[in-house]
């Protein structure tokens, strides 16, 4: 990812967001491609779909709408933008999570399918899914993915990017 090192530094610091985990996540989402998209549209080099982690994005910086496909194939936004939902997935949809390599995990799979998707595995109450998450171990955590995620995805995806990541 060294083409887009500074960026990637920029936005890791802007929003507080470990750079290895951006990183690891554009290998596994993009190749560091920045015109890749996929069949469910999302684009560019974290692979962001407009409609969703784009408006929650612009939701959360005060703009109305979503970012245009356009803004998307720029890396350096969409670096921001996939950064900025990171961050977001982190301190709001994850919030109380103590443990961070856990909280990363968690943060990986609600990347690729979403807060409530990996929160519904442990519990319909947020509060205590998080308190359950909050008694495991890496180990149990990792089980738990494989075992009850829905999405099978889910597990795949963490473990590709947990690969890359113990890589950089």
């Amino acid at each position: 990812m060294k083409p887009w090192f500074k960026i990637i530094k920029q936005s890791s610091k802007k929003y507080n967001v470990d750079s290895k985990l951006i990183e690891s996540i554009i290998c596994i989402e993009s190749s560091g491609h920045i015109q890749a998209t996929s069949s469910s549209n999302a684009i560019g080099l974290m692979q962001i779909k407009p409609y969703s982690a784009g408006k929650e994005v612009y939701h959360f910086k005060g703009r109305s709408g979503q970012p245009s496909i356009y803004d998307l194939y720029d890396p350096k936004i969409n670096i921001d933008i996939g950064t900025a939902y990171i961050h977001i997935l982190q301190c709001q949809g994850l919030k109380g999570i103590n443990n961070k390599e856990i909280l990363r995990y968690a943060t990986i799979v609600a990347y690729v399918n979403g807060t409530n998707a990996l929160l519904k595995t442990f519990s319909h109450d947020k509060k205590k899914a998080i308190k359950r998450i909050n008694k495991m171990k890496k180990k149990e955590f990792f089980s738990h993915i494989k075992r009850k995620h829905p999405d099978l995805q889910a597990w795949k995806y963490l473990e590709k990017v947990m690969i890359i990541y113990n890589l950089i």
